[in-house]
C-alpha cells in the first residue's frame, strides 16, 4: 500500500488542449478516493497518468513517495481495472486471474495460492475452471478485479468498472467493491461519471470540471457544503433546484423574492451566513434540495415559507413522490449551469421562454401526499436548509466571504 500524490499535475496535448489543469490531489494510504465529473472533465486522463498510460505534461506524480513521472507503467506497482473486462476468452477464470503473475514468472505454487485466495474473497471459487463466456457480467467484473488483487499492488486504479452492468447489478457490485477494498485496505483511485456511485463508494470524492478540481471532501460534506454552483448541481439525485432570486431586508430577517412569490428568512439564517448581509438588495442564486420541500398540508410545525403552484408532473416512486412545479423566477444561468445542462444533454437557455416563464422545481414529497398532476399544490420550504451562491462567480455564500473557487482558465478543455 502507498500514498498517491499529484502536485500541480497537468496534461496538455500537442494541440493545446488541457485535459487536466494543475491538479493537486493526495490519496492517503488505504484510502478510497473517487474522481467524478461530467464526460470529458479529465478524470480518466488523470487516472491514466497515475497508471503510466499517459505522460505527465507538468507537475509531479508520486506513488509511495517515489516520483514516477518517467517510470514505465509496468514498474509502478499499480493494478488497473478497466471499463471493459479485458478477459482472455480462451483462458479459464483461474488462468485469467493468474495471467499477470505468469508473465512475472511467479512460481506455480505461489500463483495457485494467490488465485485461490482472491477467488475466495470474490466468491469465484466454484467458477475457477469456467470460461468467461459462461459467466454473468458481474462475475466477469469480479474476475477482472481478481486479476488486480493477486498482484498485491501498492494501489488499485479503477476506470468506470461498473458502467457495462445493468442497474441492479451495479448496486450489488458497488457493495462488493466497497467490501473488498475495505478488507484489503489498498489505496484506491476510482473514476466514475455516476455521482451516486461516487457518494456511496468514496471515503472522499473529488469533483472535476474541464480539468480543474472544484472540490474534494467526504461525501456528506460535499453534499451539505458544496463549494460552488457546479458541485451543488452535480451532486444529488434529483439534482438541487437552482433559481435566480432577489434578496431584500425585512426587519431582523430577509425576504427572497421569486417573482411574485416570497420566502421569509429568519435572522438565524442570516446569522449562519454572515456574507449574505452584503447581498441584501441584490440578486442571489438560490439552491433548494428536493428533500427540503414538502407538502404543506402534511407539515406539522407550521407552514410560514410556502410556495404555491400547479403540479406539472407527479412521479410516484413508492417510497416518495417527485412533484414537478413551476415558480415565477428565472433559472440560474452561469457557465456552471451550462456545463451541467450539457452533461445532461439539455440545451441551456439564456432565460425563461415567453411560452413557459419561470423555473421548474422538483420536490420530494411523502407518499402520504394526495398531490396529483394539474392540481394546485402548496409546497413548504425549509428556509434554514437553503443554499446561496454568487450569481456571477458561482461561489457559495456562507461565512464572511463567498467560498473561493478556482478561476477558469482560457483555452480548450477535454
Amino acid at each position: 500500500m502507498a500514498e498517491v500524490e499529484l502536485s500541480g499535475v497537468s496534461k496538455i496535448y500537442p494541440d493545446g488542449t488541457r485535459a487536466v489543469d494543475s491538479l493537486d490531489l493526495t490519496i492517503t494510504d488505504g484510502e478510497f478516493l473517487v474522481l467524478v465529473g461530467p464526460s470529458g472533465c479529465g478524470k480518466s486522463t488523470a487516472l491514466r497518468m497515475v497508471a503510466g498510460l499517459e505522460e505527465v505534461s507538468a507537475g509531479t506524480l508520486r506513488i509511495g513517495h517515489r516520483v514516477v513521472n518517467r517510470v514505465p507503467a509496468r514498474d509502478r506497482d499499480v493494478a488497473m481495472v478497466f471499463q471493459s473486462y479485458a478477459l482472455y476468452p480462451h483462458l479459464s477464470v483461474r488462468d485469467n486471474i493468474g495471467f499477470g503473475l505468469q508473465l512475472r514468472r511467479t512460481p506455480k505454487a505461489e500463483i495457485r495460492r494467490r488465485v485461490d485466495e482472491a477467488a475466495a474473497t470474490l466468491g469465484l471459487t466454484e467458477h475457477l475452471e469456467r470460461k468467461p463466456r459462461n459467466l454473468s457480467g458481474g462475475q466477469r467484473q469480479r474476475v477482472a478485479m481478481g486479476r488486480a488483487i493477486v498482484r498485491n499492488p501498492q494501489a488499485f486504479l479503477m476506470d468506470e468498472p461498473l458502467s457495462n452492468l445493468d442497474a441492479k447489478l451495479r448496486v450489488q457490485m458497488r457493495a462488493e467493491i466497497s467490501r473488498i477494498q475495505r478488507s484489503l485496505g489498498v489505496t484506491t483511485l476510482y473514476v466514475t461519471h455516476d455521482q451516486v456511485e461516487a457518494m456511496t463508494l468514496g471515503d472522499r470524492v473529488a469533483v472535476l470540471k474541464r480539468g480543474l478540481l472544484q472540490q474534494v471532501a467526504a461525501p456528506q460534506e460535499l453534499y451539505e457544503r458544496p463549494a460552488n454552483l457546479f458541485v451543488a448541481g452535480f451532486i444529488g439525485s434529483p439534482a438541487m433546484n437552482l433559481v435566480d432570486a432577489q434578496l431584500e431586508s425585512d426587519g431582523a430577517g430577509a425576504v427572497l423574492h421569486l417573482g411574485q412569490q416570497r420566502l421569509s428568512l429568519s435572522g438565524a439564517v442570516l446569522a449562519d451566513r454572515p456574507a449574505l448581509g452584503s447581498y441584501l438588495g441584490r440578486r442571489v442564486a438560490v439552491g433548494i434540495r428536493p428533500e427540503d420541500m414538502e407538502d404543506a398540508t402534511l407539515a406539522t410545525d407550521g407552514a410560514a415559507a410556502v410556495l404555491t403552484a400547479t403540479a406539472d408532473l407527479v412521479e410516484a416512486l413508492g417510497s416518495e413522490l417527485l412533484v414537478h412545479f413551476r415558480v415565477p423566477a428565472p433559472p440560474v444561468v452561469t457557465e456552471d449551469t451550462r456545463e451541467l445542462a450539457r452533461d445532461l444533454g439539455a440545451e441551456e437557455t439564456a432565460g425563461p421562454s415567453a411560452a413557459e416563464p419561470g423555473s421548474v422545481l422538483i420536490a420530494r414529497f411523502s407518499p402520504r401526499s394526495a398531490t396529483t398532476a394539474g392540481e394546485r399544490v402548496h409546497v413548504r420550504v425549509d428556509t434554514e436548509r437553503l443554499y446561496f451562491f454568487d450569481p456571477v462567480t458561482g461561489a457559495a455564500i456562507r461565512g464572511d466571504n463567498p467560498v473561493a473557487t478556482q478561476p477558469e482558465r482560457e483555452g480548450t478543455h477535454a
